[in-house]
């Protein structure tokens, strides 16, 4: 008994150096596509892999369960969720190929439960018979949704039109809306999808227990897959919550050089400051002091007479300036307090960029 248990946890010892590596979604994109293509040239087999629920419930052809739910008939649904599975390859490198080999697994199984009730309660509400879905790997990728909601923190990248915001999760949203509108009945799938998702994530009635991937699998795809599929590691220099896609990530590390710059030129004024009285029009003494003394609303006074005239001059700090209560919010939700991210905001002249800048590196 000991030997087996050394043994299982050995082969999770291998499997997990393997992880970075994403093989099954590099697996699931070249086998899947591939046979996509392969359909699509010679036509004839395709009826083999039509998603049928009437032939599947009354011809009992249970083996379309299997066939119908794998492969894409439609090169437009496959080529959408070869994108989405190429965002997703976040959760394999974060959370292990066996956990999510196992989601896949289990939401597969679920979604096929599940679109049985939703067509019965289709055809029970609007008398309307669902014969065929869209026939592909599509439920278990509209699942993932779930987890990308709840685990990926949402990171701002731009804004369109002063109001539209773009952050690094818009592009999957908008791939998954696009994969949603392809078909009449994609909206079946993507609800199947999202309820078998949620209950396997909130893990309802232990089904992470029931339905998952066995260690010894694990072995083996180590050993059949690695040779096929291997690569580099991610790099350890990039941040959690970087986005899924290289221009995401690109844009991500534009704006972490950005606020370097920024606090290379804050802690630069903050030398010169030391030297001699600030004078001209910007005054970093004056626009942060609470962002270097939290809970010290003013700056300590000058002993120079002449400093002390310059500065009686200058207009007052705006403490009772108006501040977006948008920009407030979306600050709040970021994990600042709402007094920081009130006096960065007055600081900073309400500019949201240069307050989250300052409030991430103090």
């Amino acid at each position: 008994m000991n030997k087996a248990n050394s043994r299982s946890q050995g082969c999770l010892q291998i499997w997990s150096l393997f992880i970075d590596k994403a093989p099954l979604c590099k697996g699931l994109l070249l086998v899947l596509n591939g046979l996509t293509v392969m359909l699509t040239l010679v036509p004839q087999y395709q009826d083999l892999f039509v998603y049928s629920l009437q032939a599947a419930a009354h011809q009992h052809q249970v083996w379309r369960l299997l066939c119908g739910r794998l492969i894409c008939l439609d090169v437009k649904d496959s080529f959408c969720s070869s994108l989405l599975i190429y965002n997703f390859r976040i959760f394999e490198r974060r959370f292990g190929t066996r956990k999510f080999a196992s989601f896949l697994l289990g939401t597969w199984f679920l979604s096929a439960l599940v679109d049985f009730l939703l067509a019965q309660a289709f055809q029970y509400l609007f008398e309307y018979e669902v014969e065929e879905l869209p026939a592909g790997l599509l439920a278990p990728v509209f699942a993932l949704f779930v987890p990308f909601y709840q685990s990926i923190p949402r990171m701002p990248v731009t804004q369109v039109l002063g109001h539209i915001h773009i952050t690094n999760k818009t592009l999957v949203y908008i791939v998954g809306l696009q994969l949603l509108t392809s078909s009449p009945f994609m909206w079946l799938l993507a609800l199947s999808g999202l309820i078998s998702g949620g209950l396997y994530h909130s893990n309802v009635l232990w089904l992470q227990r029931i339905l998952f991937v066995p260690a010894w699998v694990s072995c083996v795809g180590k050993y059949t897959l690695e040779p096929l599929l291997s690569s580099s590691q991610p790099n350890d220099e990039t941040p959690l919550g970087m986005g899924a896609t290289l221009d995401i990530q690109r844009q991500q590390r534009m704006d972490l050089l950005d606020q370097q710059l920024l606090l290379q030129q804050y802690n630069e004024a903050r030398r010169n400051a030391r030297h001699r009285p600030q004078t001209g029009l910007l005054q970093w003494t004056r626009l942060f002091p609470s962002l270097r003394h939290r809970g010290q609303n003013r700056p300590p006074a000058q002993a120079h007479p002449q400093a002390q005239t310059r500065q009686s001059t200058q207009p007052p700090l705006l403490e009772n300036s108006p501040v977006a209560e948008e920009q407030v919010a979306r600050l709040v939700e970021m994990g600042f307090s709402r007094t920081d991210a009130l006096e960065a905001l007055r600081a900073s002249n309400n500019d949201i960029n240069m307050a989250t800048n300052f409030l991430l590196q103090h």
